[in-house]
């Protein structure tokens, strides 16, 4: 699946305010084919990206490289659920045990899968600013798209693993959060608008030590079209005032 037909699924708290209609969640926006996800998955899949390629200041090696990675997230994701299908579940201990292992170690290549398809789904793109209620958002909790960025970057620059932008659904706002493993997700109830990979195997190629200028360049191909699909999508667009 190319990332221009990506499939989200609704946020169960906003889906009890009913503020969409079946049509409106099936309607095209911005040419994307949005739709929601109905059919129970029992495998993982590594999907298609259109990210997959030479970028402006991210090189075709390093975006080569990265998607290898994520294969293995998503094999050992479904290794790990095969497993779990006969794991020895009377040995449960927190210590040590098969299925403690096997449980985290799930969560880690699970959030592996996640994160990256965030990653590689909305880069590609020529960057900019995001329009129309997204943009009044950010500038609403961050006070403008400028001092967002530059929180995005600082926050990326502390981070040993991730910086999302997510919404949260408990406090209707957006905030940048930061993680140092694939298994760290931002929190419960929110959802991840933009990834950062700040991992050394995203930029290490291309600018060794020099982590700000890869964040730099993340920046530059961002698609906006992308993300602010799933904005409104998953419907925050209505929490704008």
């Amino acid at each position: 699946m190319l990332h221009n037909q990506i499939k989200y699924s609704l946020n169960p708290l906003y889906r009890k305010k009913s503020f969409l209609s079946k049509d409106q969640l099936t309607k095209p926006t911005l040419k994307l084919k949005i739709t929601i996800q109905k059919e129970r998955i029992t495998m993982y899949e590594a999907k298609k990206f259109n990210s997959i390629k030479q970028l402006d200041g991210i090189s075709q090696k390093t975006m080569e490289d990265h998607y290898k990675l994520y294969e293995g997230y998503v094999k050992k994701a479904n290794e790990i659920e095969e497993k779990l299908k006969t794991v020895d579940k009377s040995t449960a201990n927190q210590v040590y045990s098969d299925l403690r292992e096997l449980k985290l170690e799930y969560s880690f290549a699970v959030g592996g899968v996640k994160n990256h398809e965030i990653y590689f789904g909305h880069l590609g793109g020529n960057g900019g600013e995001p329009t129309g209620a997204f943009l009044q958002m950010i500038q609403r909790d961050f006070g403008s798209f400028d001092a967002w960025k530059e929180d995005l970057k600082q926050t990326g620059l502390a981070a040993r693993g991730w910086a999302w932008l997510a919404f949260d659904w408990n406090t209707n706002k957006l905030f940048n959060y930061l993680g140092d493993a694939q298994n760290t997700f931002p929190v419960w109830d929110a959802s991840a608008l933009v990834a950062l990979d700040t991992y050394e195997h995203a930029y290490w190629a291309d600018y060794g030590t020099a982590r700000a200028t890869y964040i730099d360049a993340f920046f530059k191909n961002l698609d906006w079209k992308i993300i602010e699909a799933k904005f409104k999508a998953v419907g925050i667009d209505k929490f704008v005032q």
